[in-house]
């Protein structure tokens, strides 16, 4: 027998071992904890050095320097603090040399592995999971880091590194502020918080954002550089990065998805400062990389994602509900106004009756991407698809469902947000979008084959990761993957808040059957 074969799991797991899981994610919610105190540990980054060479922490011109190094090294250990140096925060990103991570002022977890650091969406997930597991303080705190972020460093990162401070993340700001306040009940922080998310609204809502065209937003970073983490880490077994195999892909294939010669000079063998714009603005859709804005998602720039879209028509409703709670109707009014026009938007020009998806836009031909991504359920999350919708779109889950839950895309690109890996955010949007137009008897399904298959490989490897193939129900995802980087993360934050979340949404009737290690019949 094989080593693979002895660690296999039997085919039912018991409710002792189901308990495990629930263990692991309680007590990695510290291992995965970072705070000033160990701000040594947080500021070594694994993409670039060991943790044994000094660290650069920036500290932002906004904020008072002297004071906030004071309080940084009172809170440390003297032989920690001598392995970080402090600097003030270059108004120019493009001038910092010397990358290093971006000061916050609360704890916060990290995603884990290569992911040292916290990261815009991620928190979200990972925020659900501590308030369900009764972190109210340390989820309180992670939020707080986010709008420190909005008003010290103008909009929520990619993650507090120096080489993120050009991107955003998909917005899910001011969901975590009302599942919070719904906690805590902080009219005086609500207050503070609803003004960082306006902020925050008008960011996204100008341009380059926003596009005139179509009053809809897109995602766009417009540095014309390679992404320093992508060129130090994510190498492949020969030593080439994602860049040198994206140049070798565009030498030696036809690409019909756009003009290549907008991102590769075929004469030089390089690619143009558009791509890396276009690269970076992928790495701030979250999606990275997919062929869903064509092959590498390059193309992103030029796209309306209903992503996107779905989640600043939620910050708007949410935005709304806060100004009421706050007692400010003509604001609550404003903001319900604005969400509605980026519903009838959303529902006019990013659905395709003909094959009942949310489709992303190309705003300058005016023409979807007909490539179906499991994105198209934001609108069910977010409550813009009427009846008809959903049920065009719960007709279309055969093209997505596999044994082990939802896969990104029906596409095996070679990309590690295609076919045939499922994510836990996507699938907790899908299911949470589900449940809330009715349809239970998928949205149970789905939950139990994807945490059935969470829980066999927990059983098998004692970890949980940042991704899953859903069609083998398996871990292993080196041999699938071509563009990104080639392994599974091991903690994993935003798959550890979802699986509380999506466990905790299951009928009771229906935990038992996650037990069922090998998933259950898919109609």
């Amino acid at each position: 027998m094989n080593e693979s074969a002895k660690n296999e799991p039997p085919p039912r797991a018991t409710f002792e071992q189901l308990a495990q899981i629930f263990q692991y994610i309680k007590e990695n919610w510290q291992i995965l904890s970072r705070s000033n105190k160990d701000l040594a540990k947080s500021a070594a980054d694994p993409k670039f050095f060991s943790q044994t060479e000094r660290a650069f922490v920036y500290i932002p011109r906004s904020e008072n320097f002297q004071a906030v190094a004071a309080k940084i090294e009172r809170e440390m250990s003297a032989e920690d603090f001598a392995r970080i140096e402090l600097r003030v925060l270059r108004n120019d990103p493009s001038q910092i040399k010397d990358h290093g991570l971006v000061y916050l002022p609360e704890p916060y977890i990290v995603p884990g592995g290569r992911f040292n650091e916290m990261y815009g969406w991620d928190s979200y997930f990972i925020v659900l999971g501590l308030l369900r597991d009764g972190e109210i303080e340390l989820a309180q705190g992670m939020t707080d880091n986010l709008l420190y972020e909005i008003e010290h460093y103008g909009k929520i990162l990619n993650a507090n590194r120096t080489y993120y401070l050009t991107r955003s993340q998909p917005p899910f700001i001011s969901s975590m502020v009302r599942d919070v306040y719904r906690e805590t009940g902080d009219k005086k922080w609500l207050k503070r918080a609803a003004a960082l998310i306006e902020k925050t609204c008008d960011w996204w809502n100008s341009e380059p954002h926003l596009t005139r065209e179509t009053e809809l937003s897109r995602y766009y970073s417009d540095d014309p550089t390679p992404a320093p983490e992508v060129v130090a880490d994510e190498k492949d077994a020969n030593g080439k990065t994602h860049y040198d195999r994206v140049r070798e892909f565009y030498k030696n294939n036809e690409v019909a998805d756009y003009d290549v010669s907008r991102y590769y000079n075929f004469q030089t063998d390089e690619l143009t400062p558009l791509f890396y714009i276009g690269d970076r603005s992928m790495r701030e859709s979250g999606f990275d990389p997919s062929n869903r804005f064509g092959q590498f998602n390059v193309d992103i720039i030029n796209y309306n994602p209903v992503c996107l879209n779905s989640l600043l028509y939620q910050m708007e409703i949410d935005t709304a509900k806060i100004s009421r709670e706050l007692g400010d109707n003509d604001a609550a009014q404003k903001w319900e106004t604005r969400a509605q026009t980026r519903a009838e938007n959303i529902n006019r020009m990013l659905w395709d009756e003909k094959d009942g998806f949310y489709y992303d836009l190309n705003f300058n031909s005016k023409n979807f991407r007909r490539y179906p991504f499991l994105t198209t359920f934001y609108p069910l999350w977010g409550g813009i698809a009427d009846k008809k919708q959903a049920h065009r779109l719960v007709e279309n889950l055969k093209i997505f469902e596999q044994s082990g839950g939802l896969q990104t895309s029906p596409f095996k690109t070679g990309s590690q947000w295609d076919a045939p890996f499922g994510w836990s955010p996507l699938e907790l949007i899908a299911v949470e979008g589900l449940r809330k137009y009715g349809y239970e008897r998928e949205a149970n399904r789905i939950t139990v084959n994807f945490l059935s298959l969470i829980l066999k490989e927990f059983l098998r490897t004692k970890t949980i990761v940042e991704k899953y193939d859903v069609v083998r129900r398996a871990s292993e995802v080196a041999g699938d993957i071509k563009f990104g980087y080639d392994y599974n993360v091991v903690g994993f934050g935003w798959t550890n808040g979802a699986f509380l979340k999506l466990y905790d949404a299951l009928p009771d009737a229906e935990k038992s059957k996650v037990l069922d290690l090998n998933g259950i019949e898919i109609p």
